[in-house]
């Protein structure tokens, strides 16, 4: 198991009932609200189903397929020196990949209007899928601000 920063252990997360997944219950609980698991399972295997009638795949390797399609690599953060901040960029650790992925595929599918969530969602993670999407765009231009900024790579710290 991976360690945290004091030493104890972090806990993984338990596979979906469903997929026998973590990634897939690490999903439902980003899609979660006010506690409502049962409703953010129904959501995230109704997209799944979609999924699957749509394009005649695998729903999970769709899912894992689009999450690969939009980690960000690297990213930038902001370092003080002298007075100055400056936008440094550095390697994204690989928890912080797959969180930022998550975070992005529902966030993007919350902000569309008028059709329901599993709908929203399913088009997102098949637009991931296909590399195009709000969530790929997303990730271009994080790459690409990191790749801007690559001359204070040596403030990294």
């Amino acid at each position: 198991m991976p360690r945290k920063r004091r030493g104890e252990l972090k806990r993984g997360a338990s596979p979906d009932p469903k997929y026998r997944d973590a990634f897939v219950q690490k999903f439902i609980n980003h899609v979660m609200h006010d506690g409502k698991k049962s409703v953010a399972e129904g959501i995230v295997y109704g997209s799944f189903d979609i999924i699957a009638e749509k394009l005649k795949q695998d729903p999970l390797q769709v899912f894992h397929q689009g999450l690969d399609n939009i980690k960000p690599l690297v990213e930038t953060r902001s370092r003080r020196v002298g007075g100055a901040t400056y936008q440094v960029p550095v390697e994204v650790r690989t928890e912080r990949q797959i969180g930022l992925a998550m975070k992005w595929l529902i966030g993007f599918a919350r902000n569309k209007k008028g059709r329901p969530m599993e709908e929203k969602l399913a088009d997102e993670i098949m637009d991931a899928f296909y590399n195009r999407g709000a969530a790929v765009k997303k990730k271009d231009e994080v790459h690409r601000m990191a790749e801007a900024n690559r001359a204070f790579a040596h403030y990294r710290w």
